[in-house]
């Protein structure tokens, strides 16, 4: 179940990441044959590989089998990610549809458009597992109601990002713009995201269970023993529900909802039948150590925890794709365009990351939480022996090795182990805890300083020297390929006026202004620099009103306005100022205060009569 959220997790990491281009690799018809080419290749490749495990049925032991088959659906799935990315990335799919108008005005089509591909690869997968899996396990569940299963465990990921990414489009499609605006910068990325990570977290599981198509457990002695355990817990909740996933042939029970009144339990048709009232109890209790113990809301905290990760590295890790010399040497050589080299390492690096963050932090926490909630048994049972009982009936019935390994669980034999070593000294629970204790006293602690780290970085003197450094060799770079482009050396000159380094930006704009006496962004910012600097070398205002009248003839905007208003207001020519300024404001669309203050500076400056 977790691997299937984590696989949707990278398949939206990766098509989140990608840039369209207006240039593709492939014209469409090249495209199309590929991706057909290739799909069918990865078809006939997981058919054969589980049809040859099909045949080992007989010949190997269940342990082996166990091992190969359970491999054989990971390296598969991973093969599909593999195969979505180059669909991504090597063949630029959505470059094709990207600007397409029903796209270009909702996004998320094209975004769940690709999602359904990968879905589909998984498909393939799991429809090709399904007979192995049943043969192996003896579960006897028909093949649609496997791969519907499969692709339901990956629900509570899509409905998020979903509603998330419909209710972005809807923001950028209002008439006013601030919305727009606001989601576009860092806070407002963080605070929605924030807001409507909260939001799903309280109401997604009645969307959830919904889908899942779960139905009140019927009265009768199973809901009232239930209930009567979450009476004693003092457990509130929504309803109790079976849950027909791998149609209800898995003795397994979850919860699920922040909150009572969208909190539920979850129970299987083998959970019910197989195991006896007590061991029932017992499973119930595992789950109410869940709520009880705060894991829920652990959880949303480690997606902010992620979060905060993630933007306290991001510029770090685009200043290291861009500053890491040999592979855009190697780029350039192989005639690859440079801006998809950042992009798929941008893409890879952050894949790792959260591949990372969740396979050894959120799984370190997952099997200590799951181990603190066996543990809760024992404060609502004198022992834990129905619990015992149950793991044994799950690998008897399952036919799943004890020591089969878990990423996000201990094993069985682990989990028995550790139950039995409490069944007969009880400080074990209590180590427990310290050990749970002192792990998320020491995350948090980590989490506070990522925090403050992403807040220098993103806010702070060092940050705004990073990127400062990282915008300079940018545009070095660039020059060093197009030595004639005015352009980028008026770029640098404005990047030099604005850390004060005013030789540097006069030198910049200079060459500029020589390679092309016609560029009215150099013209502006010289005239701006000779202007206003209070340094002396570097005021000029005879020379400045010279090159802001030239930048003004070829390109009226508000601000070469202004800066030719400022430019007579420096040669004590008040009026002319004033009437220039005048027109910068009616022409403003924008931080219109600012033009307002200007003209009242002019207007103070006119002598009195």
């Amino acid at each position: 179940m977790f691997g299937n959220f984590i696989y949707f997790i990278v398949a939206l990491l990766i098509y989140a990441t990608f840039q369209p281009s207006q240039e593709t690799a492939f014209s469409p018809m090249e495209t199309l044959l590929l991706v057909v080419l290739t799909t069918g290749l990865f078809t006939l490749f997981t058919r054969h590989q589980f049809k040859k495990l099909e045949r080992r049925l007989i010949q190997e032991s269940y342990a082996e089998l166990d091992h190969r088959f359970s491999t054989l659906v990971t390296r598969h799935s991973i093969l599909a990610i593999g195969l979505f990315a180059v669909d991504i990335y090597g063949f630029n799919l959505p470059s094709f549809l990207f600007d397409r108008y029903l796209f270009r005005l909702i996004p998320t089509l094209l975004a769940l458009l690709f999602l359904l591909l990968f879905v589909a690869y998984l498909t393939v997968v799991w429809t090709n597992a399904a007979r192995a899996h049943g043969e192996l396990y003896r579960t006897q569940i028909p093949k649609r109601t496997y791969v519907l299963s499969q692709i339901a465990f990956g629900f509570p990921v899509l409905l998020p990002w979903l509603l998330l990414s419909v209710l972005a489009d809807l923001f950028m499609a209002l008439p006013f713009k601030w919305p727009a605006r606001f989601l576009s910068s860092t806070h407002g990325e963080m605070a929605y995201f924030l807001v409507f990570l909260i939001m799903v977290s309280v109401f997604g599981p009645l969307l959830i269970q919904k889908f899942w198509r779960c139905r009140p457990l019927a009265a009768g002695d199973e809901r009232r023993r239930i209930e009567a355990l979450c009476r004693r817990a003092n457990l509130g909740y929504a309803n109790i529900l079976r849950w027909p996933i791998f149609g209800g042939r898995m003795i397994t029970a979850g919860v699920m909802g922040l909150i009572q009144k969208f909190r539920y339990i979850l129970v299987t048709d083998a959970l019910l039948k197989l195991l006896t009232p007590n061991e029932v109890d017992a499973v119930i209790a595992h789950e109410i150590g869940h709520v009880k113990r705060k894991h829920l809301l652990f959880y949303v905290f480690f997606f902010i925890g992620y979060m905060l990760l993630l933007y306290a590295s991001y510029d770090l890790i685009i200043y290291f794709i861009i500053l890491i010399e040999p592979v855009y040497r190697f780029v350039s050589n192989a005639g690859v365009d440079e801006g998809t080299i950042t992009t798929t390492l941008f893409s890879l690096i952050t894949i790792i990351n959260f591949l990372v963050y969740f396979r050894f932090v959120f799984g370190y926490f997952m099997r200590n939480f799951e181990r603190q909630a066996d543990l809760y048994v024992f404060s609502l049972f004198d022992s834990a022996m129905p619990l015992i009982s149950t793991f044994q009936k799950i690998t008897t019935t399952s036919g799943q090795s004890p020591d089969k390994p878990n990423w996000h669980h201990f094993n069985i034999r682990e989990r028995v182990s550790y139950l039995q070593k409490c069944e007969s000294d009880r400080s074990w629970i209590d180590r427990h805890e310290r050990k749970v204790k002192r792990s998320v006293r020491i995350y948090l602690g980590a989490m506070v300083l990522a925090g403050l780290l992403g807040y220098h970085l993103n806010y702070g003197a060092v940050g705004k020297q990073l990127n400062d450094h990282f915008f300079e060799t940018i545009i070095l770079r660039e020059i060093q390929k197009a030595p004639q482009n005015a352009r980028l050396y008026a770029h640098l000159g404005a990047m030099y006026y604005e850390r004060n380094r005013y030789a540097a930006a006069q030198s910049a704009l200079t060459k500029a202004l020589q390679l092309d006496s016609a560029q009215p962004d150099a013209l502006n910012n010289l005239a701006w620099l000779y202007a206003t600097s209070e340094d002396k070398r570097y005021f000029r205002p005879q020379q400045a009103l010279k090159l802001a009248q030239k930048a003004a003839e070829l390109q009226p905007l508000p601000h070469i306005l202004d800066t030719l208003a400022e430019s007579y207001y420096a040669n004590d020519l008040y009026q002319q100022a004033i009437d220039v300024e005048q027109k910068a404001l009616a022409a403003a669309r924008d931080n219109r205060s600012y033009y307002e203050d200007q003209l009242a500076k002019f207007k103070a400056a006119l002598p009195l009569h």
